[in-house]
């Protein structure tokens, strides 16, 4: 990890510069611009409730927080692994030239995701705020989950990024698979009501788990088990083991792919 830290710092120039433009080619000839990273998961959390609210949110208090919570973090799970997968491509003129870590371009798609979540997350408070959800330290304990996803996330998009190089059909697989994810991530509607069994089996889901980590803090006011902080961290440095085993072994590889 240090060595990795100290890569960032010696190419810190070319990182930002890579940051800058992934923002910028976002909203690239846009109206709104920076005011997407905002609006679209807004426009989605009203899709949403009009379209599940009356089945799944009667008598659940607090639903479009539920919903906001679920569709907040699934978004950017998906903004940042679906950017990160096209990142070497997208970038193959730049480290078939110049020897740079390659993971500096997956990194910056990772960055410039996050920065749209924070946006978001502002939004989300303020939403909190005006449903009376009760605010308190307990809040500062979000900052786990989002660290677990971070790196859950750049792991997922390590093994993406190198998979893509190889095989050009995991961007269409990928589309399906996320679909998949959203609809096994209960984010419109409440597993509790099920058996305890099925419950459980939510929880192979990492996305699933981060989004319940979020909700028990901002909802139920208390922290999940240690068990449950354990299993989060398991799933982060999982995806972010594998990813990294995979860029280590097919590293020289790629040059030849792109």
């Amino acid at each position: 990890m240090d060595l990795v830290w100290q890569k960032v710092r010696k190419n810190q120039f070319m990182f930002e510069e890579l940051v800058k433009r992934d923002f910028k080619q976002k909203y690239k000839r846009t109206v709104l611009g920076m005011g997407w990273s905002i609006l679209s998961p807004l426009l989605t959390l009203l899709v949403l409730k009009l379209v599940f609210g009356h089945y799944f949110g009667r008598g659940m208090e607090h639903y479009t927080i539920y919903l906001f919570c679920g569709n907040l973090l699934f978004h950017y799970y998906r903004e940042s692994t679906s950017g990160g997968m096209n990142s070497l491509m997208s970038n193959a003129k730049i480290f078939t030239k110049i020897n740079v870590p390659k993971y500096l371009f997956l990194l910056s798609k990772n960055v410039s995701a996050f920065i749209n979540f924070l946006l978001t997350l502002c939004v989300f408070f303020i939403f909190a705020f005006l449903d009376d959800i009760s605010f308190g330290l307990h809040f500062f304990a979000l900052l786990y989950p989002l660290a677990c996803l971070v790196v859950f996330n750049i792991g997922i998009g390590l093994i993406l990024s190198a998979l893509f190089v190889f095989y050009r059909d995991i961007s269409y697989l990928y589309d399906v698979f996320t679909m998949l994810v959203m609809y096994c991530s209960a984010i419109f509607y409440n597993v509790d009501v099920l058996p305890a069994a099925y419950q459980k089996l939510f929880l192979l889901n990492p996305v699933y788990t981060y989004i319940k980590y979020f909700r028990t803090v901002v909802l139920e006011g208390r922290l999940p088990s240690a068990e449950y902080h354990l299993l989060c961290a398991f799933y982060a440095f999982l995806a972010l083991g594998i990813g990294a085993w995979i860029y280590k072994k097919y590293n020289h590889k790629f040059l030849y792919y792109v």
